[in-house]
């Protein structure tokens, strides 16, 4: 059991884990949701889509346990 990264790609939102893609979807929540639907044991954290004072998001979010 590991996390599955939900992460801005170039035009679609992916589900990452292992290195390997397993989810994309139009927004965060829709990729969140299908790689939750794959592996329901998993948890699934978002990328904060917010930008700081360094540049890019930083932080991940817990979206389904």
């Amino acid at each position: 059991m590991s996390d599955i990264f939900v992460e801005q790609g170039d035009n679609k939102w992916v589900a990452i884990q292992n290195r390997r893609i397993i989810a994309t979807g139009d927004t965060q929540e829709q990729a969140a949701e299908r790689a939750h639907r794959k592996k329901p044991d998993d948890p699934v954290l978002g990328e904060r889509v917010r930008r700081t004072t360094r540049g890019k998001p930083d932080k991940w979010r817990r979206m389904y346990p």
